[in-house]
């Protein structure tokens, strides 16, 4: 009995001492890395997930060509988010332009363990009936459309991002921040090719409830002031499953600075979980479960549909 005592304390002082071994092979490892290698490394890393990393802001943004392109939208997103710990505000601007239904949505909230938000342009082949428009497939626009989109996420009195450039798909996260999202302000600013598309996107954003003193425009440009959403009555479901989202992302937020609080960028933090943790690493940087279903709206539409009855 004592034998099997003394190799059970052995084996865990084994344990404990290669586990701080490690770690400290970690530290190092980041340590000894310039900042260029840091960053070619991070975005190797992160360019499969669909993303890239932005050493002046310290932030997580998405590229153009991330594989989230092909995926396309569907409301249903939205609505299922919270059970993938994604809790945001979301406001989807539906409007005809050229013979096809468009969809200019902004979002803005907590992304499991990162504060973020997003801006994305699709459109259908068709225009789309008001009974259609939640659960149609719009696809991601073509190079072609793409239009300059910036926006400047603010939390309280403090910046946390401010990105700019011609895509399809504008996002920036901060990690390791965790926010509700009526605690953020999304600054938009969206440059048109022409008027007759600039009004036809005015005149459904009014539609949705916001208020003209948050809209200015300046020619084909207009600027958005997104913080309070239009009112959504969830059901007790839905109020339950974005509580306990954000009841988990507030913990995981704590493990996530805890575990990395011998870092204070989150490169060399990424970094030292890709060395000491892989699969976290890896589990911060994509929702396979949700964008299993995205692959699948179809099947996934027809179960929500009947969940919501």
């Amino acid at each position: 009995m004592y034998f099997s005592i003394t190799i059970i304390i052995f084996a865990l002082l084994l344990v404990m001492v290669c586990s701080a071994c490690h770690k400290r092979w970690a530290v190092k490892k980041v340590c000894s890395m310039t900042s260029n290698e840091k960053c070619e490394l991070l975005n190797y890393l992160i360019q499969p997930f669909g993303y890239s990393y932005d050493p002046h802001q310290d932030i997580i943004s998405s590229r153009n060509d991330a594989w989230q392109r092909n995926v396309g939208y569907t409301g249903i997103f939205d609505r299922a988010a919270s059970h993938f710990n994604m809790v945001f505000d979301y406001l989807p601007v539906y409007f005809s332009y050229q013979n096809r239904t468009w969809l200019i949505e902004f979002w803005k909230g907590q992304y499991g363990i990162n504060t973020g938000a997003e801006i994305g342009i699709y459109y259908a082949d068709q225009i789309l009936s008001g009974d259609e428009l939640s659960f149609a497939q719009f696809e991601a626009v073509d190079d072609r459309d793409m239009l300059p989109l910036s926006f400047c996420l603010i939390k309280g009195n403090k910046s946390l991002a401010s990105v700019s450039k011609k895509t399809w798909w504008l996002t920036a996260f901060c990690m390791g921040i965790f926010s509700r999202p009526g605690e953020l302000t999304q600054n938009i600013s969206i440059h048109f090719p022409n008027c007759e598309m600039l009004y036809s996107f005015l005149n459904s954003l009014y539609k949705t409830g916001i208020s003209k003193q948050y809209v200015k425009i300046c020619g084909n440009e207009i600027c958005i002031q997104y913080k309070d959403s239009p009112v959504r009555h969830y059901n007790f479901f839905a109020r339950i499953s974005r509580g306990w989202a954000q009841f988990a992302n507030h913990i995981f937020c704590h493990i996530y600075l805890f575990m990395t609080r011998c870092f204070s960028l989150t490169i060399d933090r990424l970094l030292y979980l890709y060395y000491l943790l892989p699969f976290a690493f890896r589990k911060m940087l994509t929702l396979r479960s949700y964008y299993k279903y995205k692959q699948t709206p179809t099947r996934f539409a027809s179960r929500l549909i009947v969940k919501n009855k």
